[in-house]
């Protein structure tokens, strides 16, 4: 069976990769990642989603990009308040969802990588995640049976390089669309609809658009703690405190919340801006308890349940 397995993988590999169309979903703008320098294939997509679940790719062997970003949790890292990598190393930020990631221009909390296909060496080289270096990596799938064949399939030569490890990975989570929740499709109750106008009034300004996010470094009033935010990559005293306004799609399950992970629900969550502590776009914040209520609702029904549990997503057989 590995034979024939090889046989056909050559024959695909023989036909040259295949191009996958990037679908826009209706209503989302022009996403700004440059597919023209990394087109999507059936075959980078699926090489990609390999390496995503491939626990290779940390030092030790027991941590893949998977572990962080689970894909019934929003592609989070579910019930741990900061990341936790290997030997149980805790890192100090909440682990951010993974989805729609083609209209992202900067990336994790602080923004401090300008391209997609430059994230994964972020948690690789980190020493509280994965722990491992580029050569490292490249050498170990060199020397598996596998991927010079998967490698050739999606790029016509079985070299296998730092730049096609990078952009496979890129393939594969540009896939991560989410845009199919309740919302979406318009199926929201009267509560829901209730808590909808109330986030339009209170929390549309920076959870805006399609995307319910405008990108933008907030600082939301947390009390000041060791970790300076975006200030640590611009240097610019009004950053200090201040991180990435999180999409709110699929919120419901990426608990726990905020950068250091500190509330656990939803409720908390509303209830700190709704209760005058949080400072919003346009200043503090009051709901009374109903209303909260109301906002928690429409927020639960951002989740897109066929995102969380679509096959293409999950780990490969």
């Amino acid at each position: 069976m590995r034979r024939i397995a090889i046989l056909l993988g050559l024959m695909v590999a023989a036909c040259g990769p295949r191009k996958e169309r990037f679908v826009t979903p209706q209503g989302f703008p022009q996403p700004v990642y440059a597919f023209d320098r990394n087109p999507l294939t059936r075959e980078g997509i699926t090489l990609g989603r390999r390496l995503f679940y491939d626990k290779t790719l940390s030092k030790d062997g027991t941590i893949s990009c998977a572990s962080c970003h689970v894909q019934s949790a929003g592609f989070a890292q579910p019930g741990q308040p900061v990341s936790v990598g290997i030997f149980h190393r805790k890192g100090n930020r909440n682990v951010p969802a993974l989805q729609n990631l083609a209209w992202s221009t900067s990336f994790f909390l602080d923004g401090g990588v300008y391209d997609l296909d430059l994230v994964p060496i972020a948690p690789i080289r980190e020493s509280a995640e994965m722990d491992e270096n580029l050569k490292n990596i490249l050498a170990k799938l060199r020397r598996q049976e596998d991927y010079p064949l998967l490698f050739q399939q999606a790029y016509g030569t079985e070299e296998i390089t730092g730049e096609r490890f990078l952009k496979a990975l890129s393939q594969f989570m540009l896939t991560l669309v989410s845009a199919d929740s309740r919302y979406d499709r318009k199926e929201l109750s009267f509560e829901e609809k209730a808590g909808e106008k109330l986030f339009g009034q209170h929390c549309s300004a920076c959870h805006s658009g399609p995307l319910f996010t405008d990108g933008s470094f907030r600082n939301i009033g947390l009390p000041a703690g060791e970790d300076p935010g975006r200030y640590r990559i611009s240097e610019v005293e009004k950053d200090r405190n201040a991180f990435r306004v999180p999409s709110l799609r699929n919120v419901a399950v990426t608990a726990p919340y905020m950068h250091d992970g500190r509330f656990g629900t939803l409720e908390e969550v509303v209830g700190f801006y709704a209760g005058g502590r949080g400072q919003g776009a346009e200043g503090k914040i009051r709901m009374s308890e109903r209303e909260q209520r109301q906002v928690v609702a429409f927020l639960r029904a951002l989740t897109d349940h066929a995102f969380l549990r679509n096959p293409r997503f999950a780990p490969p057989r």
